[in-house]
């Protein structure tokens, strides 16, 4: 991908974010969506409600997070033109960070930021760089999982704080008084064999590239991932089995050589614990230089990884629909019957 991108994603289907975490709103422009594509507000309905707080173990904060499709949709139909669509920010309480200005909050990007754009950046509720944003990123998914009709993408969570049943992995941090982190595992079906460009825009490096715009992920694997490298060759080979590509196992998780080919994709990203956590920590004061103890206040998730799985099958599903546009996998225009 090229380098000057910054808050864009993508070849033929390019996505951009913008807003901030208490701004007006927030939204995402999406360039390149083919036309004749049936699209309403009522497709984003579940996977918006997916990525909703209110469980236990998320921000107390509520957004209606309907969204407005200001351009780009005509009679019901995307136009071919680029689609806008925004989040409105009703539920803000900025005065919770107002309050914080001189002690940037560790694992936040709050230092950072203000030494990157010379103090400048709206620096409520994270601002940029909040996790609010990530809703934007789940209507992208909406589209391009339309798009992909034959395709399914599914994520969900394998662990919470190194537990299997994320119930034990909340209450952990419960009883720590503190926050926790944990493990999300994506799996695609139905993509046909060669999508991906070797070797600075293969299937991984796409995925990778746009995985880590989801705020607090720390890694990603594919397939066996880091187990491979315990394992001898001869375990880790996938044998082909047929002329449709289909291997007897698939440590490879779906991609050989940066290219897919043809059996069920699968990754796994890794999740940190929410940064704004309620336990005593120091951090600098940067107005009177000195460390002083500091703990975050406001409305904040116990476990970020809870709200995870439908981002990250939303990047997931964005990134392959600009690959499968790239290999003409997909029309510029949809007919209706």
């Amino acid at each position: 991908m090229p380098v000057n991108i910054m808050n864009s994603f993508g070849r033929i289907f390019k996505v951009s974010i913008f807003g901030e975490s208490h701004g007006l709103c927030v939204g995402i422009n999406i360039d390149g969506c083919p036309a004749g594509l049936a699209l309403s507000p009522e497709d984003f309905t579940t996977d918006i409600e997916r990525r909703k707080a209110g469980a236990k173990g998320t921000t107390p904060r509520k957004e209606d997070d309907l969204p407005r499709i200001m351009n780009g949709v005509f009679n019901g139909l995307t136009t071919g033109a680029p689609i806008t669509i925004l989040f409105d920010n009703n539920n803000t309480r900025s005065t919770d960070y107002e309050k914080q200005r001189a002690v940037p909050r560790p694992g936040h990007a709050d230092f950072v930021a203000s030494r990157k754009f010379g103090g400048f950046e709206d620096f409520r509720g994270g601002g940029h760089f909040s996790g609010r944003l990530t809703v934007c990123l789940v209507a992208a998914g909406v589209v391009a999982k339309k798009l992909m009709n034959q395709v399914s993408v599914k994520a969900e969570i394998l662990e919470i704080g190194g537990e299997t049943d994320p119930e034990k992995g909340l209450q952990k941090a419960i009883d720590a008084k503190d926050t926790i982190g944990g493990i999300v595992e994506c799996r695609v079906t139905g993509l046909p064999i060669g999508l991906g460009e070797p070797f600075f825009d293969s299937a991984e490096s796409a995925i990778g590239h746009a995985v880590f715009a989801i705020p607090a992920v720390r890694g990603i694997e594919f397939g066996t991932g880091f187990a491979a490298a315990r394992m001898f060759g001869s375990e880790h080979n996938d044998a082909i089995e047929n002329m449709d590509g289909k291997t007897v196992t698939n440590h490879s998780g779906g991609i050989v050589g940066g290219i897919t080919n043809g059996n069920e994709l699968v990754f796994r990203i890794a999740i940190k614990p929410t940064s704004s956590t309620p336990k005593i920590q120091q951090t600098l004061n940067v107005e009177t230089g000195i460390v002083e103890d500091f703990s975050v206040k406001g409305r904040h998730d116990l476990c970020i990884a809870l709200r995870v799985p439908v981002v990250l099958e939303a990047v997931a599903a964005f990134v392959l629909a600009d690959l499968m546009l790239l290999g003409q996998k997909i029309p510029r225009v949809f007919q209706s019957n």
